[in-house]
Parts: structure tokens; C-alpha cells; sequence
């Protein structure tokens, strides 16, 4: 089997440099950072890297944007999951129910944790099949874990009727869903806890990783605090041992700035995304993933489903438009999922869909003209092909 490099993302981000409609905006957000910078440098002179005030003020103000009681700061989104799911006690031979389409992360922080990732087959929305996931519970399942694909969140007041009926937790993979809503409800509303990232390429993002973690429950905000911190109390005391995946002092400087700034970011991609779902609704070739009016979806990225996907690619590329797939292969065919015992036809909606799956370039930094220019790309190889 072929192996990893050792940093395979140089080559992929000098390529993707290329472009001129790339998903990639970081040079364009962070074009002028002088304030950031500014912050940094107060940070050097006060010395406070490790869990420093910034930490405690981004904290504050991501709870107020996710009407939380408690946010924790974290060093990424899959650590978010991970300590979420040691916070409710998992341990081996427990089971976690999820979707397999999604991220790597997702599935990694379940094995990471101690369980089992079970899968439970998508709907037309990329969203876990609600109505398919009481046939996955057993009596081994502690967790069930639906994850907002694209920042359009889930079902959660049917994923909530089903786990009180069993008597389980939900945490949420709220990592696309920054500043989301359903029903006007943001992500923890009906669970333990909801685990967000700040990768770089996310809605609000760092200079690295980072996460967070909101809940409503003290005692699992307590629990977090130790596990987050190598299980102390203070300097002396260690209350239980844990590792360390705390958000660092510098990256919350960021984070504070960005969170400032959450609500345009938000309200750009949205209306870049209708703008495409306009466009794109004419193209018979083309098929929108369904949308729902009670829900406020903040498109991490922006997923059709094409026909001739493949040569689409190669041509939006060819073009200058970043085009991606996410993903080919989803979560229970990847080779680190065949002790699980999965086979090719076990989730066929997902497996249909990560056929014919493409993402495009939706940020914030995407102007008119850019917009037009994606949908004439597209328009034209459909009328050539």
C-alpha cells in the first residue's frame, strides 16, 4: 500500500497557488494583519503562551455566538471530539454512530477515544438519515455523533428524541457549522457538547489549528477544563491524568479578531451560495443538495453533484477554478476502516453521491465578477461536452 509523504500539502499548496479562484483565501484575510500583529507583540512582552488571557476573552465572546453557557478552547477540532467523547466516559468495545460522509477527523477522534465508529447511511442533504439510525443503536452504543456537513445542521430534534429514548449522549461535529442555525437554534442546543475547529481553511479560522467546545452542563465544562490541561486543578494538584490539547495563547489572539468578524463572513458565503444555487438550478446536468427554509447554512464549502464530474474537474482547473472532491472514498471504504468490516454497497446513497461529488470555492473573498465566471466555466462545458 502506498504510503504518506512526509508533508504532502507543500506540493498541493503551491498548485493550488495557481489559481485564480482558489479555495484557499489566507494571503487575501489576512492581507492586513498590523492589529494582529500588534496583539502579538504585547503577547511577547507579557510572556502568557499557555492557556493566557486571550484564551479566557476568545472563550467569552465564542459563547455569546453559539449562545452557549460554556466554550472551551481547544488545539483543534478532532481534539474537540476526542475530549468531548472521554468527557462521557467512553471506553472500549463502546459504540459511537455517525455519518460516513465526512471528514477523516470525525472518525479518527471515535477510534482515537477508545469506540467503535458505527456508520448510518446519508440523506440527499449529505446529513445523516435520522430515520436510519434507531436500527444502528445497540446496547453497546454510547454516543451518537452527527456531523452539520457544510454548516447545515442536522436533525437534532429527532437525533434528540431518539437518544433520550435510549438513553445515550449526542455530541455534534459542528466543525463546517460556525454561527449556524436550525429552528433558530445553534449547535448544542439538544446535546452534551459541540465540537468546532478553526483550521485555517474554515469559516473562522486561525494561524494553525484550534477548536472549541460549547456546553450547557457546568460538570461537563469541568470535566473538560481538566481533560484539556494534563488533569490539573492548579500548579500542584492533578486531579485525574490527561494529555494537552490546549488552545494556545497566540491563536486565540486570532481567533478574537476573526469572531469580530463572523457575521459578514457568514452572510458572504450564503449569499454566494444562492447566488450558485440560482445558477446552477437551470443546469440539468447539475443536482443542489436539498435545502431547508428553517435552516441558516454557513457553507464551509459549496457541494454538487455533476455528471461527468471528473472531466468537470479537470476543466474548472484548467479554467483556473479550484475545484475539489470531498470526498472520493467515503469513511467506510478508506483502508483504515477494514476491521470494521464494511463492504461496498453497505451505504449506497453515500457511495452514490461520492461519485459525482464536487466542491467549489465559496469564501468570503469571491467577488461578483469571480461568481459570474465559475458559473459560465460551468455552463460552457455542459454545452461542449
Amino acid at each position: 500500500m502506498k504510503t504518506a509523504n512526509k508533508n504532502y500539502l507543500s506540493k498541493q499548496y503551491k498548485k493550488d497557488d495557481k489559481l485564480l479562484i482558489s479555495h484557499n483565501y489566507l494571503k487575501l484575510q489576512f492581507k492586513n494583519s498590523n492589529k494582529i500583529i500588534s496583539d502579538i507583540k504585547k503577547l511577547i512582552k507579557k510572556g502568557d503562551y499557555t492557556l493566557g488571557k486571550a484564551v479566557d476573552e476568545a472563550e467569552e465572546k465564542f459563547k455569546k455566538i453559539s449562545n452557549s453557557k460554556y466554550a472551551i478552547g481547544v488545539n483543534s477540532g478532532t481534539d474537540a471530539i476526542i475530549l468531548s467523547l472521554r468527557a462521557i466516559g467512553i471506553k472500549k468495545g463502546d459504540e459511537v454512530i455517525t455519518t460516513p460522509y465526512t471528514f477523516y477527523a470525525t472518525i479518527g477522534a471515535i477510534v482515537t477515544a477508545g469506540a467503535k465508529p458505527v456508520f448510518v447511511d446519508i440523506q440527499n442533504d449529505y446529513n445523516i438519515d435520522v430515520k436510519k439510525i434507531e436500527r444502528a443503536i445497540t446496547k453497546k452504543t454510547k454516543a451518537i455523533l452527527p456531523v452539520h456537513w457544510s454548516g447545515l445542521i442536522c436533525d437534532m430534534k429527532k437525533i434528540s428524541k431518539l437518544a433520550k429514548k435510549n438513553n445515550i449522549f449526542i455530541i455534534e461535529d459542528a466543525c463546517h457549522a460556525i454561527n449556524a442555525l436550525r429552528d433558530g437554534e445553534n449547535p448544542g442546543k439538544y446535546s452534551i457538547a459541540a465540537c468546532y475547529s478553526m483550521h485555517p481553511l474554515k469559516n473562522l479560522n486561525v494561524w494553525g489549528d484550534g477548536g472549541f467546545i460549547t456546553t450547557n452542563s457546568k460538570k461537563f465544562y469541568e470535566k473538560l477544563l481538566l481533560l484539556r490541561n494534563h488533569g490539573l486543578i492548579n500548579r500542584d494538584t492533578c486531579k485525574v491524568f490527561a494529555g494537552n490539547s490546549r488552545l494556545d495563547t497566540i491563536q486565540a489572539i486570532v481567533a478574537k479578531h476573526l469572531i469580530n468578524k463572523i457575521q459578514y463572513i457568514t452572510n458572504k458565503r450564503i449569499k454566494n451560495a444562492n447566488f450558485f444555487d440560482k445558477e446552477f438550478s437551470s443546469i440539468p446536468e447539475i443536482i443542489l443538495p436539498t435545502r431547508y427554509k428553517n435552516s441558516k447554512q454557513v457553507f464551509h464549502i459549496y457541494v454538487i453533484r455533476a455528471k461527468k464530474r471528473d472531466l468537470l474537474k479537470k476543466y474548472l482547473i484548467k479554467h483556473g477554478i479550484d475545484a475539489k472532491i470531498h470526498y472520493p472514498l467515503p469513511m467506510h471504504l478508506q483502508p483504515a476502516a477494514k476491521k470494521y468490516g464494511y463492504r461496498k454497497g453497505d451505504f449506497p446513497n453515500c457511495e452514490l453521491i461520492c461519485k459525482s461529488v464536487l466542491s467549489l470555492p465559496v469564501h468570503e473573498f469571491i467577488s461578483n465578477k469571480q461568481r459570474n465566471y465559475v458559473a459560465k466555466v460551468i455552463k460552457n462545458f455542459y454545452k461542449n461536452y
